[in-house]
């Protein structure tokens, strides 16, 4: 460590215990100021005690920022219109919030004058690449602090102990907390650990905080209409929404009927797998409209195409390249073949499950009729042109069985 060398970092700071024993070993370790920064994308916590925490501390630049509405807009939006899984199951909840998260970091520091950033992602999971590559896309002189690589604190017995001798007090939750590692934002909630580290080994019913098990859903189902408008969802049964008020609201809706949950093994990007338990209720929604509006209004070979790059797009989010040119140049093409995706999309909810009812769109529709039906089409379409197209595509193929075996 060339401790010497910083004279200020800004610490990614929840105010928990992991963060704030890594905000006094950034103290004693490097001897540096700290300027702790908080942001709020909708984990649903109160962030006034982060703030609190980082008082006794001594701390005198404590930044906390509302990004709920950039989170969703900027973020989650842009995903959502390429229809983004990672390994097909995977919703990228945690993710596509670390890339908003560093930039924030990075632009605190150009602010407060700092020379690092620090975080508390450990040494073997996702998170470091995620924080740093986005960093040193945005600022490539930014120094940057990762405690977990460092420090000699490898267990939570370790960490506690360090806690307790500092005097570093963490008040438990009044519920006792989750005995899971969660991360929550506006898109979804993950929990990882305990009995999750078996995959053999069926989630307990505590490893679900936001959605009610479909067992228990409703019996009745609830019908919903979203509209589309370039891709975005932009209103709900005829109200219109913003992006963050939208996913809160398909949020409550989703929870409510079960929706959204996801048991996986996925390949972390550090070469291990992990299995981790996910709710992403509203995302859930979203995306499923959102493919049958695409199916009234892209075309095929469009749609193709963008099914052929998502996992591409996919991969690149959740290894942490989000500011990318790649990802950049794959978004441009996304957006622009969103420009028809224009429409609504009516849905039913029911015990899990989100069933598409119905689609329209009265400007943008590619789906014609007089061309589609099984009655007299009054010429809209030859069936004998048909003949010779068959025959065309079929050449190739008499060739190869024709060949001498």
């Amino acid at each position: 460590m060339e401790n010497s060398k910083i004279n200020k970092a800004v610490l990614a700071y929840s105010g928990g215990l992991d963060t704030s024993i890594i905000l006094k070993w950034l103290q004693d370790a490097y001897g540096c100021d700290v300027v702790t920064f908080t942001a709020d994308i909708g984990q649903g916590e109160d962030l006034e005690p982060a703030r609190e925490r980082a008082r006794k501390f001594g701390i005198r630049e404590i930044v906390v920022e509302d990004l709920r509405e950039e989170f969703v807009a900027d973020f989650v939006f842009p995903m959502l219109r390429a229809n983004a899984l990672y390994e097909g199951e995977y919703m990228l909840g945690t993710a596509i919030a670390r890339p908003l998260i560093a930039k924030y970091l990075v632009e605190t520091a150009k602010q407060t004058g700092a020379d690092a950033i620090a975080h508390g992602a450990t040494g073997k999971g996702n998170d470091q690449v995620r924080f740093e590559l986005s960093a040193y896309a945005l600022a490539p002189e930014i120094r940057i602090v990762a405690p977990w690589r460092e420090w000699d604190l490898t267990s939570r017995e370790k960490l506690l102990q360090y806690a307790e001798r500092h005097g570093i007090h963490v008040e438990k939750k009044s519920d006792g907390g989750s005995p899971y590692s969660t991360d929550a934002n506006m898109l979804h909630i993950s929990h990882e650990g305990n009995e999750l580290e078996d995959p053999w080994n069926v989630p307990e019913d505590q490893a679900w905080a936001w959605t009610v098990s479909p067992m228990d859903a409703p019996d009745m189902p609830e019908e919903i209409v979203l509209e589309f408008r370039a891709g975005d969802a932009v209103s709900l049964d005829g109200q219109g929404m913003n992006p963050a008020q939208m996913l809160q609201r398909l949020n409550e809706i989703g929870s409510r009927h079960g929706i959204g949950r996801a048991d996986i093994v996925e390949n972390r990007y550090v070469g291990m797998k992990n299995r981790g338990c996910y709710e992403t209720p509203g995302g859930t929604i979203i995306h499923k409209a959102h493919r049958a509006m695409e199916s009234l209004t892209l075309d095929r070979e469009v749609a193709h195409l963008k099914d052929e790059l998502m996992p591409r797009y996919a991969s690149l989010i959740y290894y942490g390249y989000w500011y990318s040119p790649e990802r950049q140049m794959i978004q441009t093409m996304i957006d622009a073949s969103q420009v028809n995706v224009n429409g609504e999309v009516r849905l039913r909810l029911y015990k899990g499950n989100v069933d598409v009812l119905a689609r329209r769109s009265q400007t943008d529709s590619l789906f014609d009729e007089k061309i589609v039906t099984f009655e007299e089409d009054a010429g809209a379409y030859d069936q004998a042109d048909a003949t010779g197209f068959i025959k065309l595509n079929a050449l190739r193929l008499k060739l190869a069985a024709n060949r001498p075996r």
